[in-house]
């Protein structure tokens, strides 16, 4: 991991369409339990903007689609609450807020960025071990001490909200998923919650598990521009574009999958449209029918095949 420095102040991001949007009062940023963990939109970030002046914030932009950022974001909290007000944590649903994330630059999804007296510091892509983030945000506290942002959020029983946090139990077989994606193991999560699954077919959070933890298996160990490279050297290899849509979806970059998907449909032979079709099902159970994007995408593929 790289050391931060104060260069890491200049030119990393470009903030000023939100920076100069008028703050919305009556729309704050909001919480869970504790107010060093807030959700922020892209009409409340400038009060988070202003609050970096006092205290460093780490702004997690994330989505529940992406596996990593299901990992990450508890470790964040966990981690955020151990240091009892010097930090605060920004959650931020890239989806729901487009503006921040193209604010950001976030071409994958996690990412993780800080904001020190109003100004970007790029932390981390992905999910990290806990022991190493805490290293980061080490460092972040050093840079913004530097920088006198040396603030602290009040917090109260903030030490015992640190060391006890309220944690819903899993039933047995989604604990195993997650033991096993804590330990790498995909064919293993797969396994337990396609056995959910079979246990209960209206298991939707073992639907929207699996899905998650397919894509990981399918894009793990994946060379961005080896795989585009091959796609654009084949474009009607349906696996070739499958490895690139996997890619994108992964890296928040729905629309692209999409329209490769619904153009390979386009031309490739007859029995190769159901292997594409699919592929196309499992990406929108992923994303979720509620986004528009997912919507836009079904009418096109129902045109296709009437």
């Amino acid at each position: 991991m790289t050391e931060l420095s104060a260069a890491a102040l200049r030119g990393a991001v470009d903030l000023s369409s939100l920076r100069n949007r008028p703050a919305a009062s009556d729309q704050p940023a909001t919480g869970g339990s504790s107010p060093l963990i807030v959700q922020v939109t892209d009409a409340t970030f400038p009060q988070i903007l202003e609050l970096s002046q006092t205290v460093p914030i780490v702004v997690d932009l994330a989505a529940s689609w992406s596996g990593p950022s299901t990992q990450l974001t508890p470790v964040l909290e966990k981690v955020v609450l151990g240091l009892a007000g010097r930090v605060v944590l920004a959650e931020v649903d890239v989806d729901a807020n487009p503006q921040l994330a193209q604010g950001f630059r976030a071409q994958s999804i996690p990412m993780v960025v800080a904001l020190v007296a109003g100004q970007p510091v790029p932390l981390f892509n992905g999910a990290l071990p806990e022991e190493q983030i805490r290293e980061v945000l080490g460092q972040l506290l050093e840079l913004a001490s530097q920088h006198g942002v040396t603030g602290t959020v009040p917090v109260e029983d903030a030490e015992e909200t640190a060391t006890e946090p309220v944690e819903r139990e899993l039933p047995p077989l989604h604990q195993a998923a997650f033991d096993a994606i804590e330990a790498g193991d995909y064919a293993a999560a797969i396994s337990a919650y396609e056995k959910a699954l079979a246990e209960n077919p209206r298991d939707e959070d073992a639907r929207a598990g699996l899905g998650q933890v397919r894509l990981l298996n399918r894009t793990q160990g994946l060379d961005l521009q080896e795989v585009r490279a091959a796609a654009a050297a084949a474009p009607t290899d349906v696996d070739a574009q499958f490895a690139v849509a996997d890619l994108d979806v992964a890296g928040g970059h729905v629309d692209d999958a999409f329209a490769r998907l619904l153009d390979l449909f386009a031309v490739v032979p007859p029995e190769e449209k159901g292997r594409v079709r699919e592929r196309l099902v499992e990406l929108f159970g992923l994303v979720g029918d509620a986004d528009p994007r997912v919507g836009a995408a079904r009418k096109r593929l129902a045109a296709l095949l009437f």
